[in-house]
This record gives C-alpha cells, structure tokens and sequence, in this order.
C-alpha cells in the first residue's frame, strides 16, 4: 500500500492547481482524476482571464478585485497560452446608460494595479474596423483589457508542473473509495490500487457533492449551472473582442478564435438540483438559439443556428445562495473538515481567473490540518514553457527567435508549436519529426501529448490540448484517431 501526505480528487483546475501547489511545498501529492485532465468544466469556459465586469453591478467589489489582482499574475506566469485581450463594449444606451459603464469602468480600472493592461476609454465606432461588424445603429462604445487563455492547456500545465515537483498524477483512474480515520484516509483506485493518505482533497468540481455522498460523508448543496457557447466562422478581422448587454440582464461575449473563427458564449442554464452532472454536458437547441438571437441583436452579420462549425457545454458548479443563475457567485469556499479525524479540504464553486489564488489559500489550509503551513511560491513561477528567457512576455520576439533557430521549419507551424508549448517548443521541434499524420501535426509532436501531457486518445488532442479538430476535416480527424488506434490502443 502506498503512502501519501494528500490525495488530491479532481484533474480540473482547481484540481491540478492545488497538487501543483502542494507538491512545490514538498508535499507527497498523488492527484487521480476519473477521465482526462480538464475534459469537463475546465476546458468548457469562455476562456478569459477576467475580472468580471458584471459583477460590480451584484458588489461582488471583492471577488472582483482579486481576479483583477490575478490576471496580471497569470499573464506572467504562461505568456504563451495567456495573452492581453482588448474588449468593445457597444453603447446600448437603453440597458445601461453611459454613465453608469464609465464608473464602471473606472473601477475597473483602479481595484488593482496594473502593468500590463492598458485602461479603458470611450470610443467612437463609427467608421472604424470595430463599427464595421456591428449594426450601424451602434455608433459609440467604450474598449476595455482583460486577458484570455487556453484553458486546457493550463490546466495541462498545471499537472506537468505539479508532476515536475515530486506529484504522481494519475488519468483515467477514479478515487472509488475513501474511507476516513483517526490516522488519515484508506483509498482505493478504480485500477485496484489501494492508498493511504494523510489528507485529502475534495476538488471533484461539478462531482464534488457526489463524491462525498458516495462515502457517506456530509455535503454541502451546489447549484450547477451550465454554460454552453458556440463557435462560427468569423465575423469580424481585428483582434479585439466584443462584449454584448442583452435585454434579459445578462451579457454576451464574441471572441476572435482560432485565427478564422468567433467564439459566442455564455449561457445560464440552471439544472433540477436532484440530477447529476452529466457525464458529457451538451447543448441544447433554446441555447444556440439564444446565443444566435443575442450576438444577431449587435453584429451586422447575423449568425443563424445553420451557422454554427462547433459548440461545447460545461457544467459549473456554484454556491447556493439563492437568487437567478447569472447572479450566483464565481467565488470560491474552501471548507476543511476532520471526518473520524482524518483532514478534508472541500472545494467548492471557483472560477479560472482565481485558480492560483485558491490552490495557493487551499495548499496552506491543508497544512494547518497537517501542523505545517510552509511557504507559498507559485505567485512569482512560471508554469511549463512559460518562461521565454530574455522575452519576458514578449511573445512575439520570442516567436521571432525561435524561427530563427529553426528556420527550415514552416512559420506557421512553429508559430503554433510556439503558442502551445512556449519555451518547451525546442523539444517538439528538434525532435525527428516522423510521419506526417495530419496537415502540420507529425508524429514527434503525438508522441510528446502521450508521454508528457497524458493524452490517450484523438479527442485529448483534437479538442484539449490543442483546437485542430476545429481546423481538420473529418478525414483529417479520422487519420488522427488510426494512429492513436495504432500506436497507443485508443481512437476517439
């Protein structure tokens, strides 16, 4: 029987954040999570780094201005999936009239400090690349920063970091028991594998109350939500985003995507609270159209279900405090408890942009139950490829080098090897690239996603760890899934 300090549940981001805390304090971690990392919640975001504008209109002040703290944070410490992003916010003076988005705005741009961001300011649409996509009734606006992120990927990263620090993480492998005593846990793994652990962490997300009440333990109630967001060729050529204020109260964001393509979202969908997660979180047909309704109000050109390349739905798990699903807040508790004696961190609601935050505050509170804090350390590090040397978060110069140094190699590949894997590219792109199994993705850089970042199927690459099936024909996809089924035992 092993021996562990913690087990960690969950391989999402609030997951793989907190092993890779722990494990950096030196901690023995063992993170399992049931299916692949960031397949559920984590990888079905809208992909922001943000601090939540709409909040304020809720005096979410606080939850607000840590998320602005952290954006800066995690702009540093990944400048190759995170990136600066400017938002245009198109003036519909009947849902909220200007003064009240300058103020704001303003706080915005004041509750935490910034170096990276540029503030906000207003803006006159007509006759400008902005205006062109819009309506022509919407004549003025005001553009503002946040920043987004590839959200598997961090997720990925976060996992390779906290195995670069001593973890194990295990894929596919559910916790299937979890028996609590005065001297810590007994946990027994889908593959047999039997554990004990002086602690544990409860970071199943959408599954956290489930967990619990399969060993019989006392939960607390979640409300799920879920958010869907659709994908369709582009609708506009510059690289700022759009965010929408839709009559209902809520708001809507369309992203450039993927170089040729625009990414709408999100939706509120409450679920019955008497039903489980779903497995695959879809979405469903009042939710395109909804989304379609939204984004046709402001852009010039409407975008119709029929439209619609891909669409993907996640299941967010938020705190019952009443009130409308768009109200509920994205901030997280961290809840310890001794079942039998045994030291339990609950994970509960959460958002990306907080993630560092709540893995740093979770690792020192399972310390306390374990009578060492020790230091934290992930406000300053780089995760994995993060650190462009001399670059710093230029990634553009960084791009630029990198080319030079492999100059035989087509720019637009090594610009997407760049982005995925940042400094970590080198290894990727200097090792003998093989067969060619579909346009620009060689066998070198397959091998790579199953031995260091756990991919064990197409999907986990196609769809997670990078967005080629967005790019790829169905053929294309297929030749992907053979060699998966050739060289691995695993296809889609």
């Amino acid at each position: 029987m092993d021996d562990f300090d913690v087990v960690v549940v969950g391989g999402g981001i609030n997951g793989t954040g907190v092993a890779r805390d722990l494990a950096g304090r030196g901690w023995r971690v063992l993170l399992a999570e049931a299916h692949d990392l960031a397949l559920h919640t984590s990888s079905s975001s809208t992909k922001l780094i943000h601090g939540g504008l709409r909040y304020l209109e809720t005096y979410e002040f606080s939850l607000v201005a840590k998320a602005l703290r952290e954006r800066e944070v995690l702009l540093r410490s990944a400048p190759h999936i995170m990136w600066p992003l400017r938002f245009v916010l198109p003036h519909a003076p009947h849902l909220r009239p200007a003064w009240m988005i300058r103020l704001g705005l303003f706080l915005y741009d004041h509750l935490a400090r910034r170096e990276l961001l540029p503030g906000s300011h207003g803006l006159r649409l007509a006759g400008t690349p902005f205006g062109d996509a819009l309506k022509p009734e919407f004549t003025r606006g005001f553009v503002y920063s946040d920043g987004w992120v590839d959200d598997a990927r961090c997720v990925v990263l976060n996992a390779m970091d906290a195995r670069a620090h001593g973890a194990e993480v295990l894929t596919r492998c559910a916790v299937t028991a979890a028996r609590p005593s005065p001297n810590g846990w007994a946990l027994q793994l889908q593959d047999g594998r039997q554990l004990r652990s002086r602690a544990l962490v409860n970071a199943a997300g959408p599954w956290a109350e489930r967990f619990l009440r399969d060993q019989g333990l006392p939960v607390r109630g979640l409300r799920l939500v879920k958010g869907s967001h659709i994908v369709v060729a582009q609708r506009f050529a510059h690289d700022h985003a759009y965010i929408f204020q839709n009559p209902d109260g809520r708001i809507l964001f369309a992203i450039p995507y993927e170089g040729r393509f625009t990414l709408i979202g999100t939706t509120d969908v409450e679920l019955p609270h008497d039903q489980s997660p779903p497995d695959r979180a879809e979405i469903s047909a009042a939710e395109t159209a909804y989304l379609c309704e939204q984004a046709s109000r402001y852009l010039a050109e409407p975008v119709q279900p029929a439209d619609v390349l891909w669409s993907y739905a996640g299941v967010r798990p938020l705190l019952d405090e009443g009130g409308s699903a768009s109200a509920v807040t994205r901030d997280y508790l961290l809840e310890t408890a001794r079942p039998d004696g045994a030291p339990l961190l609950n994970i509960w609601g959460g958002k990306l942009t907080t993630y560092r935050k709540l893995a740093e505050d979770g690792a020192t509170q399972v310390g306390q139950l374990l009578g060492d804090t020790r230091r934290p350390w992930t406000q300053h590090a780089h995760l994995p490829g993060g650190d462009l040397g001399t670059h710093g978060v230029d990634f553009a110069g960084f791009c630029a080098a990198l080319q030079a140094r492999h100059a035989a190699r087509p720019p637009a590949l090594v610009a997407r090897l760049a982005r995925a894997y940042g400094s970590l590219a080198e290894t990727v792109l200097t090792a003998a690239p093989g067969e060619q199994v579909a346009p620009g993705l060689f066998e070198s850089e397959l091998q790579y996603l199953v031995h260091q970042e756990w991919a064990c199927t197409a999907d986990d690459v196609l769809w997670r760890r990078s967005k080629l099936g967005l790019h790829f024909t169905p053929a294309e996809r297929e030749a992907v899934a053979g060699w998966f089924a050739r060289e691995v035992g695993t296809a889609g």
